[in-house]
């Protein structure tokens, strides 16, 4: 992950020879900071799947498929609602929820999630060659039994895990805003996050990282505890990690953690 939070939010995904970004949602200049951290020139990224149209998803797509070339995934309706963004001449690809689409050998799973935005979808992503399984759920607003299936069986997951319920209450936000970020539309919570990842609980699952997480409503400690500790309840041992907002964690290699897994060296983090 590059990084995840209001701020910004974009996902690198590395197949065995296609690199797609989930999101661009910091600047240009940003992504191509945060992937050359990684040791990735952003002229090889293959394509930017993009899930909805809010800012901290979608600020630097524009000007990075311009200079890079870099092919633009939107549904129909996340397009138009990113036109301040786009100039048209960038190479823009529409998909539909529901219907699955390839980049290279990865094959892309949109699907509709209940969150405030025009169209705003989650994705799988497999691969082809290898047939690992990755869920990117960042903005949920309510894991629906359709978003549960969704996310089922995959090897990787990174789910949101926004805020605090204490911590929301008590925050700087009003009252407004509050009942905007609980509300079905809008964002989990840590208790929330813990049930779906359970919920989503399975043999092959060797690791996720917990999202977007808000900087005023939530701490790293507090996220990773409550999830942790719900998985740890069915002794789950596996790799999870909080995204942090400011700079991109480290490069995961999910199918060495699967045969980590398979050989029963896979320790809990």
């Amino acid at each position: 992950m590059l990084g995840s939070g209001s701020g910004g939010n974009a996902t690198l995904v590395v197949g065995e020879r296609t690199r797609v970004l989930i999101d661009a949602g910091f600047s240009a200049r940003q992504v191509v900071r945060r992937l050359e951290l990684l040791g990735v020139e952003p002229n090889s990224v293959d394509a930017i799947v993009v899930t909805h149209e809010h800012r901290d998803h979608t600020q630097g797509i524009g000007v990075f498929s311009r200079r890079f070339g870099t092919p633009l995934y939107l549904t129909p309706a996340t397009r138009d609602a990113c036109a301040s963004l786009l100039k048209g001449d960038e190479p823009v690809r529409a998909y539909a929820p529901g219907t699955s689409f390839h980049v290279g050998e990865l094959r892309i799973d949109p699907f509709l999630t209940a969150h405030d935005a025009v169209d705003p979808v989650a994705i799988t992503v497999t691969s082809g060659s290898c047939g690992t399984r990755l869920g990117v759920a960042t903005d949920l607003g309510r894991p629906t039994a359709a978003i549960r299936h969704a996310l089922a069986a995959c090897d990787f997951l990174i789910l949101e895990s926004n805020y605090d319920e204490s911590l929301l209450r008590t925050g700087p936000y009003p009252p407004s805003v509050q009942a905007r970020i609980a509300s079905s539309h809008g964002h989990l919570s840590n208790h929330a996050a813990a049930s779906l990842a359970l919920d989503l609980l399975h043999p092959g699952l060797v690791g996720l990282f917990l999202a977007h997480l808000s900087e005023k409503c939530n701490c790293p400690k507090l996220a990773r505890r409550v999830v942790l500790g719900a998985l740890r309840s069915r002794g789950w041992k596996g790799y999870i990690e909080v995204a942090p907002q400011d700079g991109p964690t480290e490069m995961v290699d999910v199918p060495a953690l699967r045969t980590r897994r398979e050989n029963g060296q896979l320790s809990l983090f």
